[in-house]
């Protein structure tokens, strides 16, 4: 495997799930939380609506970040895919940027 490749998402997404703020054994602050977009996009000249609903976790401050929040919030968030763990390949959005969006 290299460690050149791209793996980069940029998502707008309503907060639909938020766990509480946790720490992992070496102390570091995570939350999780699941979030829900949907959009009209445009694929092979055709319109078509899209739905997904991922997982996203967040480290360090920026969980304290996420944790400040709250169901129903609108977010714009960037970062990268991973397995889930060695056993399940679902993929969860680890977070190294989250921006609030208002009016939403």
């Amino acid at each position: 495997m290299g460690d050149g490749g791209t793996n980069a998402l940029s998502l707008l997404a309503q907060i639909v799930e938020l766990s509480p703020l946790r720490h992992s054994p070496a102390g570091v602050p995570v939350a999780s939380c699941v979030l829900a977009h949907e959009s009209r996009q445009i694929e092979a000249g055709l319109a078509r609506e899209v739905k997904v609903t991922l997982s996203a976790v967040a480290l360090g401050e920026l969980a304290r970040v996420l944790a400040a929040s709250r169901p129903g919030a609108w977010i714009a968030v960037k970062g990268f895919l991973v397995a889930k763990s060695a056993k399940s390949k679902v993929p969860v959005l680890h977070l190294n940027q989250i921006d609030f969006v208002e009016g939403n």
